[in-house]
């Protein structure tokens, strides 16, 4: 199996040079591979009405990693595409969040954050908030809020959350289709058992006390 990296909090030189490589860390269903390919080639991902333009540089990542992050996945609010309730990170709360890290280029990174905010892709973002202090909040929407979770070789490690913390707002169970997404994006990144990731799943608020680790693991054993 693949090892898992941790990532813990690390100081970012902002001193020289904007970074050249950014590890984009998700932790949702651009944790599997054929949905991060319509971000960055162009496309429509399967059960999805929305069409991504992809980015202006549209290789793969270099490379792909399981991560684990500081803080906690949680499910609220409702996805007009997955009909329940999205994955949200907070960084402050405990616990542990698995993720993969892709290694993109800063170009790529920009144009991946377009495209999760709704916005067209194609400006190079200033990253040196982001950086400097760990968060930086471009909008008030649900993954217009950038955090750095640290670094790994000296790359940093982005995600995008919203710009609540997970007691603020009311948590939603997750849909059927949404938690086999996620559970099958970990599986792919060959860090974690088919076990381990339901249970893993079945305790993040919002899916607790409705999805059990059993029913997941069907869920991803299913045909």
């Amino acid at each position: 199996m693949n090892v898992v990296r941790t990532v813990e909090a690390a100081r970012i030189d902002i001193d020289g040079a904007a970074p050249e490589l950014i590890w984009y860390t998700s932790y949702g269903s651009n944790m599997h591979a054929d949905r991060l390919a319509c971000y960055l080639a162009g496309g429509t991902p399967p059960g999805a009405a929305r069409r991504y333009p992809g980015c202006r540089d549209r290789r793969p990542p270099a490379r792909s990693v399981p991560v684990e992050l500081p803080g906690r996945l949680y499910f609220a609010t409702t996805s007009p595409v997955w009909t329940g309730g999205r994955g949200f990170y907070d960084p402050a709360a405990p616990g542990r969040t698995r993720a993969r890290a892709h290694l993109v280029t800063a170009q790529q990174f920009s144009d991946i954050a377009a495209q999760e905010m709704y916005r067209e892709p194609g400006a190079d973002v200033d990253l040196t908030e982001v950086l400097r202090s760990g968060r930086d909040e471009w909008g008030p929407g649900r993954y217009e809020t950038l955090i750095c979770c640290g670094a790994l070789e000296g790359v940093p490690v982005l995600t995008f959350t919203a710009p609540w913390v997970m007691h603020d707002v009311d948590w939603v169970k997750p849909s059927a289709p949404y938690v086999k997404y996620l559970a099958a994006g970990l599986l792919e990144s060959g860090a974690w058992t088919g076990r381990s990731i339901a249970g893993y799943l079945a305790r993040c608020p919002g899916a607790a006390g409705h999805w059990s680790a059993a029913q997941i693991l069907d869920l991803l054993t299913a045909p």
